[in-house]
């Protein structure tokens, strides 16, 4: 399924904070509880769970239930869209340097070594 640019601004404004990318990182050893997800940071439980709501709400994480506990996990969804959504650009951004090669190239070729 496409993404929507609504997802996609959801996707980049919760990853435009380098606490929810580390916590996303985090997430990628496997799941967690919001107590562990705050151990590496100098700030509240509250705060890292303010965190964890933006996260949940742009998809990128959500929340199970095991008994008492409530690990985090990560979603790749919203992430693989964000990417296939660069990725377009990626492309462009190789076309257009390739045809600079072909211009640089074909200068030198034109153009004697000046260097002698």
């Amino acid at each position: 399924m496409p993404s929507t640019p609504h997802q996609l601004d959801l996707t980049f404004a919760a990853l435009a904070d380098p606490t929810r990318r580390a916590i996303l990182a985090r997430l990628t050893q496997g799941e967690a509880s919001v107590l562990e997800l705050a151990e590496p940071f100098a700030m509240s439980q509250p705060a890292i769970s303010r965190h964890i709501k933006v996260l949940e709400h742009a998809g990128l994480v959500s929340r199970g239930r095991d008994a008492q506990r409530r690990p985090v996990r990560i979603e790749a969804g919203p992430l693989a869209e964000a990417v296939g959504w660069l990725e377009a650009y990626r492309r462009f951004w190789e076309h257009s340097y390739g045809r600079l090669d072909g211009l640089l190239a074909a200068l030198q070729s034109v153009t004697p070594d000046r260097r002698q």
